[in-house]
């Protein structure tokens, strides 16, 4: 089955010497596509905590979804730590769009290996 997808792609060095690019979906099977901004800050663990922030990846607008997400936390304590997951179902927001509640764990890493929990809200939807 295929699934008529639209956007474009961008060139991107992001400081290293491997050559890659990046797609940003505009549409998916003629429904136009958004994100969310996620930001917050860590548990306080092993001494420390971490700051994050990122955008989800793209889902279908006007449908019930839920947003897969990803991005590194801040250089804290010698270590940083990945975070990745999936948010919950869109909750509506009174004015118009929505926002998507997420929580998890990070990869375990540090001199002494642990992890932080990290939960939040997305922005509303961009």
């Amino acid at each position: 089955m295929d699934i008529p997808i639209t956007g474009f792609i961008v060139h991107s060095n992001e400081g290293d010497s491997t050559h890659s690019h990046k797609l940003f979906i505009t549409s998916w099977d003629g429904r136009p596509v958004h994100m969310h901004h996620f930001s917050g800050t860590t548990s306080y663990d092993a001494g420390h905590s971490h700051q994050y922030a990122g955008f989800t990846e793209p889902a279908a607008s006007g449908v019930q979804h839920v947003h897969h997400y990803q991005t590194r936390t801040s250089f804290n304590d010698g270590h940083t730590h990945m975070i990745r997951g999936t948010t919950g179902p869109s909750i509506p927001l009174p004015n118009g769009g929505h926002y998507h509640y997420f929580e998890g764990y990070t990869t375990v890493n540090g001199q002494h290996p642990h992890s932080h929990m990290y939960r939040g809200n997305t922005s509303n939807e961009v």
